[in-house]
């Protein structure tokens, strides 16, 4: 996949550039437009640190537009029965717009997903301007906030403000509850009783204000009701901004089965605002970086290496490492959601360890575990089967279990799930295919894995002995 990346400073007086192409990083050529512009030399995405922008020089303002193509990631290895293709026909656009103003300047990074006309960019950044990016990606005058009870007294009345900026959009609100254990078809239905009660049509935008629960069923809802309108997303925790929010996926829990009822359907626009995340409970923040790990360990070597040494700015809530955390995740995520939207392979790769730990959420009872909680068990139960099936060396497992217990996330199940029972879940996932199990694992070096269901089924067994009392 190639990134296109942007940087730009805009200034008050003159306006003058530079642009700077490179390919496939390894030819570089230099165009410049102005006679004073500089050259700055690009890096493969996955090794660029936290970037910042610089103040124009005051004796001369200036704004330079530097664009870049670069090969982000690493190849990857699918079963042939699963995906052959490859992704790198699809493009990324990232943006890094800074606003140099008097006092200070604002820094937002935007990566855009690539779904054809169906593209949307996902805005980054520390103190964002809401009423300006929300309201330029509402096509009409009406627009149902969907929230829960406890993001409505932190941001609830931001967002309405936001947007009743100017006067012309009506803006309706819903509250549901919150939990994993309400994303359920009657919760949804408040949705629809308040779209109805206060006739909105088919340009109404649904706006979604919260975590992954409030995101799946808000998209779920703006996918069916009146065969479609818009949706925005505005996540609120970690898990939301770095996964839920991008891709498109949507719906609720079946007693039966987790996130059984649903359909892709993709946002207009996505708003990260990393401040949101100061209100964020600790345990919160967490499950979320337990998404952050696994793009390191499917796909970007790199950035696994970064959180490595930057894991104690992340959970300390340091906002350069968060921007970074959260951009470089939506960046992974946007390349293959734009390769396999409907997860006909590629995608499939993004539930590492989801499997299992969807057998640990049903097996205890939505709301008792936390998703990435969950995930970050099922992180380590992939690793050691990977190990096991002799896919990956004991020492990558270590590393896994390492970075988890440093983000305070659990290496092991809760005890007395049963492994009859946590087997039988795992047999009703989304991922199997005529009857027969597939999984995501990993497979040789640092960022590579599979997703397969030929594999030594001795070696399932043997770590769900190994974990699942």
């Amino acid at each position: 996949a190639f990134v296109r990346t942007w940087t730009v400073v805009f200034c008050p007086t003159y306006l003058f550039s530079s642009v700077m192409f490179s390919q496939s990083c390894v030819k570089n050529t230099t165009l410049n437009l102005v006679q004073s512009a500089t050259t700055t030399t690009t890096k493969s995405r996955a090794s660029i640190p936290s970037r910042t922008c610089r103040k124009a020089p005051a004796a001369a303002t200036a704004a330079r537009v530097l664009a870049s193509r670069t090969y982000l990631g690493k190849s990857h290895q699918f079963n042939s029965e699963i995906i052959s293709r490859s992704h790198g026909a699809h493009r990324l656009s990232t943006r890094t717009m800074c606003v140099a103003a008097s006092a200070a300047s604002k820094q937002v990074k935007v990566v855009e997903v690539d779904l054809g006309d169906r593209t949307y960019p996902i805005y980054i950044g520390s103190g964002l301007n809401w009423a300006e990016t929300l309201k330029k990606h509402i096509p009409g005058n009406t627009v149902l906030v969907v929230t829960n009870e406890t993001i409505a007294p932190l941001y609830l009345d931001r967002v309405v403000e936001a947007l009743s900026q100017g006067g012309d959009i009506r803006v309706e609100t819903v509250v549901l509850r919150d939990g994993e254990e309400y994303k359920s078809l009657e919760e949804l239905n408040k949705v629809y009783d308040k779209a109805l009660e206060a006739r909105l049509d088919r340009q109404t935008t649904f706006v979604a204000l919260g975590g992954g629960v409030i995101g799946d069923m808000t998209g779920f809802a703006a996918a069916s009701y009146q065969r479609g309108v818009h949706f925005v997303q505005v996540p609120t925790t970690t898990m939301a901004m770095v996964d839920s929010s991008v891709g498109g996926k949507t719906g609720v829990n079946h007693p039966l089965g987790k996130n059984m009822i649903g359909a892709f359907y993709q946002p207009r626009c996505v708003l990260i605002d990393i401040d949101v995340l100061q209100t964020l409970p600790d345990r919160e923040l967490a499950s979320g970086i337990a998404e952050v790990v696994k793009y390191g360990l499917i796909r970007d070597a790199d950035f696994f290496v970064w959180m490595e040494e930057n894991m104690s700015k992340m959970i300390g809530r340091d906002p350069d490492a968060l921007v970074e955390a959260v951009e470089r995740s939506c960046i992974n995520k946007a390349v293959v959601v734009a390769a396999d939207e409907k997860e006909a392979g590629l995608r499939a790769t993004l539930n590492l360890g989801h499997t299992f730990g969807h057998a640990i959420e049903n097996n205890l009872g939505y709301g008792e575990w936390l998703h990435g909680e969950a995930v970050s068990a099922g992180m380590v139960m992939a690793a050691d089967m990977s190990a096991r099936l002799g896919w990956i060396d004991q020492a990558l497992v270590e590393r896994t279990k390492r970075i988890l217990q440093a983000a305070g996330l659990p290496i092991l199940p809760p005890p007395g799930l049963g492994k009859d029972k946590f087997s039988d879940t795992m047999a009703v996932d989304k991922k199997v295919a005529n009857g027969k199990l597939r999984l995501i694992l990993l497979k040789g070096e640092l960022g590579g894995c599979v997703f397969t269901g030929d594999f030594d089924q001795s070696k399932l067994e043997e770590t769900l002995d190994a974990f699942v009392n």
